[in-house]
């Protein structure tokens, strides 16, 4: 992680940030000079992210939102500029994973959980961000899909369905709004050390590394550095781009 302060004046905004990657990344902004706002369905899941965020040196906004809810993200959004005054960098990390099962047997109520948190939810988001940032002539948003988003999952159709569908969504918001000084991007994670991994694997995390062509499970502070470069100077002439950080596991 770089020591610079690539983002000191800037306002990102983090979903997803109770654990793994959010939390990784939420902790990288802040260390950069950014003041961040944390989001997660409570305000209890987002204790610790609060108090490293703090440790790292920046100044935290905890706000508790279910992206399910377009109301409350709405609300999140409007929160996040009355107290910060601007929104320049969102990252809609916000997502679940499915119970795994062949298509047939996905239960109707399992595959409108999974496309409500993973794209609805994203969408929501972005419709919000994006507003505020044509406000106020630009802004860099990077949406998490996966390795997933670009290879099918045995068992896992809906989690790859909403994980594909980001990508669409990023590329066509990307064109959007490329002459409103905004740009769009998605990160496109492997297999990574975090709870959802242990849940995914029920605990098996041997499984998950077999998986990886480098032979190891990624780290939520490299995904949160790819991000980071995404929004930064550096990526200044990416936009629409679905970048894939997976140790080679989507190849």
């Amino acid at each position: 992680m770089s020591d610079a302060h690539r983002f000191t004046g800037k306002v990102a905004f983090v979903t997803g940030a109770g654990s793994g990657i959010g939390r990784a990344t939420a902790v990288a902004f802040a260390a950069e000079g950014a003041r961040v706002a944390i989001l997660d369905r409570s305000e209890a899941a987002l204790g610790d992210t609060a108090d490293a965020v703090r440790q790292a040196g920046g100044e935290v906004l905890v706000i508790a939102c279910d992206v399910a809810q377009p109301e409350q993200v709405e609300a999140a959004v409007g929160r996040v500029v009355e107290t910060f005054g601007q929104l320049d960098i969102a990252f809609n990390n916000a997502g679940v994973e499915n119970k795994a099962a062949p298509v047939a047997e996905i239960a109707l109520d399992e595959w409108d959980r999974i496309l409500d948190i993973n794209l609805r939810g994203t969408f929501m988001c972005m419709k919000h961000e994006l507003a505020q940032m044509v406000r106020q002539g630009g802004g860099v948003i990077v949406n998490t899909s996966s390795g997933a988003g670009v290879r099918g999952v045995a068992g896992g159709a809906a989690y790859a369905a909403s994980k594909h569908a980001i990508i669409g969504l990023t590329k066509s918001a990307a064109l959007d709004y490329a002459r409103q000084n905004i740009r769009v991007n998605a990160v496109l994670p492997g297999n990574i050390e975090t709870p959802m991994m242990d849940r995914f694997t029920g605990g098996d995390i041997q499984k998950a590394i077999d998986l990886e062509p480098v032979g190891r499970l990624g780290k939520p502070e490299e995904i949160a550095d790819a991000v980071l470069w995404m929004s930064a100077d550096l990526g200044a002439f990416v936009t629409g781009a679905a970048i894939s950080v997976d140790g080679g596991w989507s190849l």
